[in-house]
C-alpha cells in the first residue's frame, strides 16, 4: 500500500532549529522507511536544491530510493544525470525524526528559505514541503486562477479527466 502525506499547517521552530513534524507525516515516514524498526528513528531525505528553490522538498526513504533508481537509469555522464545528481544527492540532507517527533533543520537549510521561528508544512502526496509561511501564501495564485477559470458550478474533480499536464 502506498502511503501519502495529507494536510498542511504551521509549526514552531526553536532557536536550535528543532521543529515538530506533523503526527500524520511521522506515520508515513516510519512506514516508508524500510530500515525502520521498533527503537530506531525514521529517516527521510530533505532536498534543498538550487538557488531558485524557495522550499525544502522532503522524501520518504522509499521515495528517495525510487528517485535514485530513476537517476541511475539516465546515461552516466549526461548533463541531465549530472544535474539530477547535484539536485538530489549533493543538495540534500538525511534527517531523522527523534523520539519526540521533531527534526533539526540545519541553519544552512533554514537560512536558504528564510525560516526563522515558524515553518509551514504542505503535503504533496508522496512528498511534503517545508516553507517559510509568508512565502507559501503567494505560491498557489496560479492554481487559484485555474479554479476561477472553471465554468460556474463546475466540479474541481473534473480536472482529473483532463489528463496530466493540463
Amino acid at each position: 500500500m502506498v502511503r501519502s502525506f495529507r494536510g498542511e499547517g504551521d509549526q514552531k521552530v526553536d532557536a536550535k532549529g528543532r521543529v515538530s513534524i506533523p503526527a500524520s507525516y511521522r506515520t508515513v515516514l516510519r512506514d516508508c522507511d524500510p530500515n525502520w524498526s521498533e527503537g530506531k528513528l525514521p529517516e527521510f531525505v530533505i532536498v534543498y536544491g538550487g538557488p531558485n528553490r524557495d522550499y525544502l522538498e522532503c522524501f520518504t526513504i522509499d521515495a528517495a530510493n525510487e528517485m535514485d533508481e530513476r537517476i541511475s537509469r539516465l546515461p552516466r555522464g549526461s548533463a541531465n544525470r549530472r544535474l539530477m545528481e547535484r539536485l538530489f544527492h549533493t543538495q540534500s540532507h538525511l534527517a531523522s525524526v527523534d523520539d519526540t517527533g521533531r527534526i533539526v533543520l540545519p541553519a544552512k537549510l533554514r537560512n536558504k528559505i528564510g525560516i526563522e521561528n515558524m515553518a509551514y508544512f504542505a503535503a504533496k502526496g508522496d512528498t511534503f514541503q517545508i516553507w517559510k509561511p509568508e512565502t507559501y501564501k503567494g505560491e498557489d495564485s496560479d492554481l487559484d486562477e485555474l479554479l476561477a477559470s472553471l465554468p460556474a458550478g463546475a466540479d474541481e474533480w473534473s480536472l482529473l479527466e483532463m489528463g496530466e499536464g493540463a
